[in-house]
């Protein structure tokens, strides 16, 4: 599929077909093409945590609340892949702590933003476009703070030191509606491009 292709058609699919796994080779370039993400001094301080079959069910037992009847969250369960991506601080606090950068304190404070989450958000757009060129579905959505977060850790054995930024489900994609956000439409570029000066568009 062209670039500008796989970009047009990129959106969140909140439902897919059980029926039908994502073959282990599209799952591992998804996997591999997440590794070509940019990071900040190199350091990728990123994991990502693959569930298929009864593991995917482990997840929603740990990390939803309330899975009631919401269509939403029922389209989801039927992803036969989740990858849930996770950064690592500690790794970024230490690689600029090295002799090529000398930030021996590693206080966090230097960090403008959290470069650690924002470089395995690169890794998980990476994720998301390979999976619209292999002609499947994906969606990113987060898990719920605090209990579901630590049950969700707890269920899969990620040390406290890594975050989960998202979940991408992930397969092929079933009868899926349109989330109703998508009626504010796309915002025009002269709206949100500022040239030269904010006045400027």
């Amino acid at each position: 599929m062209e670039f500008q292709d796989v970009v047009d058609k990129r959106r969140m699919v909140r439902n897919y077909d059980p029926d039908r796994p994502v073959p282990p080779e599209i799952r591992e370039r998804i996997l591999s093409n997440a590794l070509h993400a940019p990071s900040a001094g190199f350091s990728q301080g990123w994991a990502f945590l693959t569930l298929e079959g009864d593991d995917i069910q482990t997840f929603w037992k740990a990390a939803v609340k309330d899975r009631g009847d919401d269509p939403w969250l029922q389209g989801l369960m039927n992803a036969p892949l989740l990858i849930i991506p996770l950064s690592h601080k500690q790794a970024y606090l230490d690689r600029y702590a090295d002799s090529d950068k000398g930030w021996e304190d590693k206080d966090e404070n230097r960090w403008p933003v959290p470069y650690w989450d924002i470089d395995t958000g690169f890794a998980s757009l990476l994720m998301l476009l390979t999976a619209v060129d292999e002609g499947l579905g994906a969606c990113f959505f987060g898990i719920p703070p605090g209990e579901n977060t630590r049950k969700f850790k707890s269920a899969f054995g990620v040390p406290d030191t890594y975050t989960a930024i998202g979940v991408i489900s992930i397969g092929y994609r079933a009868q899926d509606r349109p989330s109703p956000s998508l009626k504010r439409g796309r915002k025009p570029v002269e709206t949100v491009v500022h040239r030269g000066s904010w006045g400027n568009h």
